[in-house]
């Protein structure tokens, strides 16, 4: 590493701190023992584990969803309320695609524009380069039930894009849908995580997709929930099907495997 690299890593503001951030709600259920975790711009982390780990939890308090008991999350420096200051933008993408069944794929992707009052040429302009990206653009006046369920997915997509956001938080995204769907939708996620440099937190019960997907998993243990091991995955990318049957990709996987059942033990032991 050079001196111009160095001062640049040693400049590099993260995208997401989470700074001891827990969550006890008030019946006294501690959901989310302490979290210490550091995100750097461009990162593709994944979060797993056992259901009830405080996967989504943690994401929707990176969103602002949920505020933390104790502890601060800080998006660019800066609290997640003031996220607008940095001049940065975040963007949710749920489980369910949630979209209205009366309106047009166009009317939906261009809902969060409309709602913060983006003038109608510029939100059209934004919303065809948003279905461009995941491949919707001859969709764009289908209502929702005509398209199957990996063409709602993307429309969630599109509509998360639309806004531009530099952070992508997507809450088990692909769970519902067949695998090869949920495959290509991998691949087509990664590829856009790559065009537009996205920083993603992306939480999945997979742990094939999280090997596929991840610059870094975060594994999480259940009763409380709380991190219990990171894992690197150091393959370069872009990743092909090919990957999935490498070697690597089993060392990987066996790695997760084991962790998650750890994990899955932790949970059982907290149970008794």
């Amino acid at each position: 590493m050079n001196h111009a690299e160095s001062a640049y890593v040693a400049a590099a503001v993260p995208a997401v701190e989470i700074l001891s951030a827990q969550k006890t709600y008030p019946n006294g259920t501690q959901a989310l023992l302490p979290v210490d975790l550091s995100i750097a711009e461009g990162d593709f982390i994944t979060l797993l584990g056992p259901s009830g780990c405080g996967k989504s939890t943690l994401l929707k308090m990176v969103a602002g969803m949920l505020e933390p008991t104790d502890g601060r999350l800080l998006v660019w420096r800066k609290p997640v309320a003031q996220l607008d200051d940095s001049g940065r933008r975040m963007a949710f993408v749920f489980q369910s695609p949630t979209l209205m069944p009366w309106a047009s794929v166009r009317t939906n992707v261009r809902l969060p524009l409309d709602l913060a009052g983006v003038p109608r040429q510029e939100a059209e302009a934004r919303v065809t380069e948003a279905l461009a990206l995941v491949g919707l653009e001859k969709f764009a006046d289908q209502l929702p039930r005509a398209l199957s369920g990996g063409m709602q997915m993307r429309v969630s997509i599109a509509r998360g894009l639309v806004t531009q956001p530099d952070l992508l938080l997507m809450d088990e995204p692909f769970g519902a849908l067949d695998e090869i769907t949920r495959h290509k939708l991998d691949a087509e996620l990664l590829d856009l995580w790559r065009k537009k440099g996205l920083t993603i937190i992306f939480v999945t019960h997979s742990i094939h997709e999280a090997v596929f997907l991840s610059s870094r998993v975060i594994m999480m243990a259940a009763r409380p929930g709380r991190v219990v091991e990171e894992f690197r995955i150091d393959e370069p990318y872009p990743r092909s099907a090919d990957f999935m049957v490498s070697p690597q990709f089993s060392r990987y996987a066996k790695a997760l495997q084991d962790s998650l059942l750890r994990a899955s033990g932790a949970h059982e032991e907290a149970s008794r």
